[in-house]
């Protein structure tokens, strides 16, 4: 430094010499007509014989007699010139100064601060990603681990030596320009070494480790990456991991030390517990040359893992319903060679909230986003024949709920007494109130006959619940246009549940106010009519729900209350201590008299116990049937085959456990929901009594269906 600002004053010194040797020259071409008189006196004085012209003699000796007559036109200049070599030496004294002083200041002054500066120059520090925590189940299995990775890593200089390069390439059998490619990428930082190969091979590690002579600046090192035991068991709950982008640099979440080298939770779990799975870096600090080289290694700490996230998931639960999901749909591992084309199903503890099981099919391995990203399948899921196996339908697929809604707007017309355990209806199987000559049809067009209350809960009357309807429409001015929908949303319909998974759909349940907007561009069509109301009231129209809200309300109906629903269960340190547990939250209790959360239970154990088929879908597994609730549902929805729904919860008496499912284009409710249902359920209560204790291997979608033809079964409801 000290060299660089003594040439700087030296080059400041030359540069103002010359200025002045201009200024003198310029002042002297200025004043060059003085010494010509000189040598005129002079030859005259001698008296020289001159040769010139007579009128040039003239002139010379008039130009003689001038100078006499005014002797100051004749004088030196050096007054004048001594004034300015006196302003310029003033000038020259103050840069001299200035730099002088700024000198002193940098070396004495400021030298900790430059000092500093020259070793952060120096030195760089090149941080080593940390392993992830484990996500485990309930009992302490890991669903989400780690493994080593043998990694070849080159340092930058390593693209500059082609004979290297060009080694790597042959033994690796990477193309020579991929690898040079791969260590020219300073997205890890300036001085990071670059990852060349990831899970190399043993023979190409020690090949290199025997001749190490020949690969200067190749390292190898054991890496971690995610490991999944069980392959894509509870996928869309423990979600996946990315490589860190620029935007994730640009949006650091408070508390999260990030750096390029990095991978980051991109869905579920790993997305929303990010911060407690990652763990401390590896820090390596090493001095580099001029040119960013790395020279030497001076220090290096290594890397701390992050924290295991205990799940409320139970592996063997889980591990049912990914099998039965997948079985039913594709038994084949091709989708549309078995019952429906997707599905999705949710086991909750109705006591604390806490998901024993959640599974959406079709599934995807996490394990495709570790390492080398399979793009062409990621393209092939990206498509409507994949039927999107990254999609969570359990949070994130929006339905129609069908019948399982009677049990909601049931309640909500013994709230408004238009319905009790009094009155009845008969049903032919249409209905026509309003005597438009175009009746709605019952899904049962033969006609159940007379029913009370609980039989049209039990057989699923679509009259019935026409007629509840109707009521309410016609009395609106009385109770409220959007009476029923007010009465929904105390369930929480059309609100997120509050799970931790992020990305939750919040659903639908329509109002006239949501109509008008929804089609202000069609006039025509917005207003609000009878025939919204009637389609609302058994789950149709324009009401939307995720299998999980399903299970949720279906959880307050059980017990009163309404539970957020989580996967954590609690987190563990790598000491193998608690830090973090995870406290039940009632998020409301429903204003509902118990008379008529009595009234709706019994019918829905009516429901079990009275249709021969749903009994002994359950005695078939070991459950005796009066100790259910449940209720079936029959989605339409689009051009295809009908949406079956299963909801229960059990046991009767004491709930535990509620269950949601639904089967895209399954058919009824009753043929299709109710065996699985049956299952899901059969095996949350075989696991609570120790007999559950098998985990299967998982396998992912292949993206891979044939065109569907359809269940066949018909509408059960």
């Amino acid at each position: 430094m000290f060299a660089a600002i003594l040439a700087a004053s030296i080059a400041l010194v030359i540069t103002i010499a010359v200025i002045l040797g201009v200024i003198v020259f310029v002042h002297n071409r200025k004043d060059g007509s003085i010494n010509v008189k000189k040598p005129v006196n002079a030859i005259r004085s001698v008296g020289v014989h001159s040769t010139l012209s007579e009128t040039a003699k003239r002139a010379a000796t008039d130009a003689v007699a001038r100078d006499a007559a005014h002797p100051s036109a004749n004088a030196q200049p050096s007054g004048g010139l001594k004034s300015r070599f006196w302003v310029m030496g003033v000038l020259v004294a103050a840069v001299f100064g200035t730099l002088t002083a700024k000198l002193w200041s940098m070396q004495i002054l400021e030298k900790s601060a430059y000092a500093t500066e020259s070793e952060e120059n120096q030195f760089a520090t090149v941080y080593t990603p940390a392993p992830r925590g484990r996500i485990l189940d309930a009992g302490g299995v890991p669903i989400v681990g780690n493994r080593l990775s043998r990694t070849i890593l080159a340092d930058p200089d390593v693209a500059d030596r082609p004979d290297v390069v060009g080694r790597l390439s042959a033994v690796l059998g990477i193309p020579r320009n991929v690898v040079r490619t791969r260590i020219q990428d300073a997205s890890e930082g300036a001085q990071s070494q670059r990852v060349v190969a990831s899970d190399a091979r043993m023979r190409d590690v020690a090949f290199i480790a025997e001749h190490s002579d020949a690969f200067p600046g190749v390292t190898v090192q054991q890496r971690t990456v995610r490991d999944y035991p069980y392959g894509a068991l509870a996928a869309h709950v423990v979600g996946y991991t990315g490589a860190v982008i620029d935007s994730d640099l640009e949006n650091v979440q408070e508390g999260r030390d990030l750096q390029p080298n990095d991978v980051v939770g991109r869905a579920g779990v790993e997305y929303v517990y990010d911060n407690l799975l990652a763990g401390d870096h590896g820090e390596r600090k090493v001095m580099a040359d001029a040119k960013g080289n790395v020279v030497e290694v001076v220090s290096e700490t290594q890397p701390s893992m992050g924290s295991d996230i205990r799940l409320t998931i139970e592996a063997p639960v889980q591990s049912v319903c990914d099998e039965a999901l997948a079985k039913l749909i594709a038994p084949n591992g091709v989708i549309g060679t078995g019952t429906g084309t997707a599905g999705a199903a949710v086991i909750m503890d109705v006591r604390d909230g806490g998901i024993l099981a959640m599974a959406s099919y079709p599934s995807y391995a996490p394990a495709l986003f570790t390492g080398s990203v399979d793009q062409e399948l990621l393209d092939v899921y990206d498509t409507d024949e994949s039927h999107h196996p990254l999609l969570n339908r359990a949070t994130q697929g929006l339905y129609p709920a069908a019948s399982t809604y009677k049990a909601f707007t049931g309640l909500a017309a013994l709230e408004y007494g238009f319905a009790d355990t009094s009155r009845t209806w008969t049903c032919t199987g249409e209905w026509d109130g309003w005597n438009t000559g175009s009746p709605q049809k019952c899904w049962l067009k033969t006609g159940h006959g007379t029913l009370d209350f609980r039989g049209g809960i039990v057989n699923s009357c679509d009259t019935v619940f026409y007629d509840i309807a109707y009521q309410f429409y016609e009395n609106s001015d009385k109770v409220g246009e959007t009476a029923m929908q007010d009465y929904l949303k105390r369930y929480r319909f059309g609100e997120e549940t509050g799970i931790d998974l992020g990305g939750e759909a919040v659903g639908r349940v329509p109002t006239p106010e949501w109509k008008a907007e929804a089609f202000r561009d069609q006039p025509e069509e917005a207003g609000w009519l009878g025939g919204d109301l009637t389609n609302m009231v058994i789950g149709q129209g324009y009401v939307q729900v995720t299998p999980l809200q399903i299970a949720v309300a279906y959880g307050a109906i059980a017990t009163g209350k309404l539970m957020r629903p989580h996967v954590l269960k609690d987190v563990v340190n790598t000491n193998g201590d608690v830090v973090v547990a995870f406290e039940p939250e009632v998020m409301g209790t429903p204003d509902v008299p118990m008379k008529n959360l009595s009234v709706v239970r019994d019918a829905l154990r009516g429901v079990t116990v009275e249709n021969p088929e749903i009994a002994q879908q359950f005695s078939d597994r070991g459950i005796d049937p009066a100790t259910v609730a449940c209720k079936t549902g029959t989605a339409e929805f689009g051009d295809g085959d009908d949406y079956a729904w299963f909801a229960c919860y059990a046991p009767y008496d004491d709930p535990k456990y509620v269950m949601a499912c639904i089967v895209e284009e399954g058919g009824g409710g009753s043929a299709t929901g109710a065996p699985l249902g049956a299952e899901l359920m059969a095996a949350a209560l075989d696991y609570d009594e120790g007999k559950l204790k098998d985990i299967a291997k998982i396998p992912g979608s292949s993206g891979t269906s044939v065109p569907y033809t359809g269940s066949s079964s018909g509408r059960t409801d």
